[in-house]
């Protein structure tokens, strides 16, 4: 048996906004108080623009009632960053994770999921001074977090093939005129979604030095303390 700390990996399907919002607040104060190890939650969302505290009025240039009018909802949250857009087809990550260094977390994250994207045969980048993972000159990954006490919430997002249509509504991440892509662009493979969540839990253990475990959301919840739970 591995001696490794274990990474829990929660596979939840798709989640409104404000339920995965208020699930990591709970999964937060449960690892600020060790009642579980580090967490991923695996995801996606209905169609929702959500805005990092440096968000500016002009990321979002239509006005926030045209996008809900659109089906699409607007959230402000407390991660960094500015707007980005989520929606179904796109893989989302919310570690809740104690990190000592925000700048290697971040790091680490970044290897992740270039390393899930290499599998898939689609060679990304880091760009100097831009947030988020690139194929060349098109964004195909996002980054903002937030810490509290040590611990992390929000974290990262993956077009896999989603609608890249509302990211042309926005100012995506605040960056003019950027071109978003996906791994179906990149690919042309369809159906990509449930062997890319695999490698991206994969991936993400990994980066972390982390054993991974798959779980349930009620395991995640239960009230037994990660020293009777791990053991």
């Amino acid at each position: 048996m591995s001696d490794r700390a274990e990474l829990w990996v929660a596979q939840l399907g798709r989640v409104p906004y404000t339920d995965a919002l208020a699930l990591q607040e709970e999964l937060r104060a449960r690892r600020q108080a060790d009642e579980i190890p580090d967490a991923l939650l695996l995801l996606e969302h209905p169609p929702v623009y959500t805005k990092g505290r440096r968000t500016l009025p002009a990321d979002l240039p239509m006005g926030e009632e045209w996008y809900m009018a659109q089906g699409i909802e607007v959230h402000g949250v407390d991660r960094g960053g500015r707007v980005t857009y989520h929606g179904p087809g796109q893989i989302v990550g919310y570690p809740i994770m104690r990190i000592g260094d925000v700048v290697e977390y971040l790091r680490v994250m970044e290897r992740a999921i270039l390393r899930a994207l290499a599998d898939e045969q689609v060679e990304a980048q880091i760009r100097d001074g831009l947030t988020g993972v690139w194929v060349d000159d098109r964004k195909i990954g996002s980054i903002g977090v937030h810490v509290q006490r040590g611990v992390t919430t929000h974290g990262f997002a993956v077009n896999v093939d989603n609608d890249l249509q509302p990211f042309e509504w926005i100012v995506p991440c605040g960056i003019d005129h950027v071109q978003m892509t996906s791994l179906y662009k990149e690919t042309g493979h369809v159906g990509g979604m449930g062997c890319f969540r695999k490698r991206v839990a994969w991936r993400f253990a990994e980066a972390y030095g982390l054993r991974q475990r798959i779980v349930s959301l009620e395991r995640l919840r239960a009230t037994a303390p990660v020293a009777s739970v791990v053991a």
